[in-house]
């Protein structure tokens, strides 16, 4: 556990930060289900889960807090097909929680050949971004001069 009171004593708006860091402090990774997180574009993400078994019904996507949470729940239905001598395809519940960065947005959700791909963008605001300041030339002055000698 980490202290962080000199932090809030000298900065403002890092509350987020603190509450990250205690959060990962009594963080357990999951193992199921597994799941990529690709880099497609400067900008532009995917996580791909492997959610064979479970129909896009039995899955949720919600976002609270910048916080992405994929859960699935399986329904109840028989499968009427006789006894499983031997189950190796995971039909358990689950929820993966995936911290997003400011500024991501999920941009939609599409299921094939049973994984689930989810498409992030990061969107900076214009006031956010790098931007140039021309420095222009006053009209009507000259040179700067100091004690009557010209500036370099």
């Amino acid at each position: 556990m980490f202290d962080l009171t000199p932090l809030y004593r000298s900065t403002v708006g890092f509350d987020r930060l603190g509450q990250l860091l205690d959060e990962l402090n009594s963080f357990e990774a999951p193992t199921y289900p597994p799941y990529n997180i690709e880099r497609l574009e400067e900008n532009e993400y995917r996580i791909t889960m492997a959610v064979a078994g479970f129909a896009p019904d039995e899955l949720n996507l919600e976002i609270k807090d910048n916080t992405l949470t994929v859960s699935g729940r399986k329904s109840e239905k028989v499968n009427g097909q006789g006894q499983f001598l031997h189950q190796g395809i995971a039909a358990r519940s689950f929820e993966r929680r995936f911290q997003l960065a400011d500024y991501v947005e999920v941009e939609g959700a599409d299921m094939e050949n049973g994984l689930l791909h989810i498409k992030l963008r990061r969107e900076i605001p214009e006031s956010m971004k790098p931007r140039t300041i021309p420095i222009g030339k006053t009209q009507g002055q000259g040179p700067k001069t100091i004690e009557g000698k010209r500036a370099a």
